[in-house]
């Protein structure tokens, strides 16, 4: 999907904005989601602590307790069929220069215990357009009697959907916002 030095650029940034310490019984991972749509666009979406249903297809409601600072919290219901129903989850790191997002799971009815993610977003040219790079991470305790491999594949498979999601939702507004004559 990516030509000429992508990966590069994508180790690079996981080395510098995704550096999770996994103790003895922890798993960690981090995805990678090629949008095409600009920057600002996704930044916009996944900025919005206070509104993750605007692309997280599990999530029915959100709730916030405190303003949208670093330390705030808010309430997820979930959608059924998902092995929970709420989650409580703390804004850890908001950096609008960086576009870097950091929250933690603090509470909820779901075996996803210590959970913490950081999630970035980064300018590409795809096919000679602006398109965007989103890069998300996470540790986590493996749940008693899972092994790392069944946790990380749960968690990555919750991920990958989000940010197939994020995609669409982007690059639709993508489609709406487009300016430019399309017929170059």
């Amino acid at each position: 999907m990516s030509s000429g030095g992508g990966d590069s650029m994508e180790a690079e940034y996981i080395r510098r904005h995704h550096r999770h310490e996994p103790r003895e019984n922890q798993c960690t991972s981090a995805l990678v989601r090629h949008i095409k749509a600009p920057v600002h666009l996704v930044w916009s979406l996944v900025r919005r602590f206070d509104q993750p249903q605007k692309y997280k297809p599990f999530v029915s409601r959100c709730t916030m307790k405190g303003d949208l600072g670093i330390g705030s919290v808010r309430e997820v219901n979930v959608k059924s069929g998902l092995p929970a129903t709420t989650s409580t989850e703390r804004l850890e790191l908001l950096d609008d220069d960086e576009h870097i997002l950091g929250i933690k799971i603090v509470g909820g009815d779901h075996r996803l215990r210590n959970y913490a993610s950081i999630i970035t977003v980064h300018p590409e040219v795809i096919e000679g357009r602006p398109g965007t790079l989103v890069i998300e991470s996470f540790v986590v305790d493996v749940p008693e009697g899972n092994t790392k491999d069944d946790t990380c594949y749960f968690v990555e498979a919750l991920i990958r959907c989000n940010l197939k999601s994020l995609a669409d939702v982007s690059e639709r507004m993508a489609v709406q916002d487009r300016t430019e004559p399309i017929n170059h």
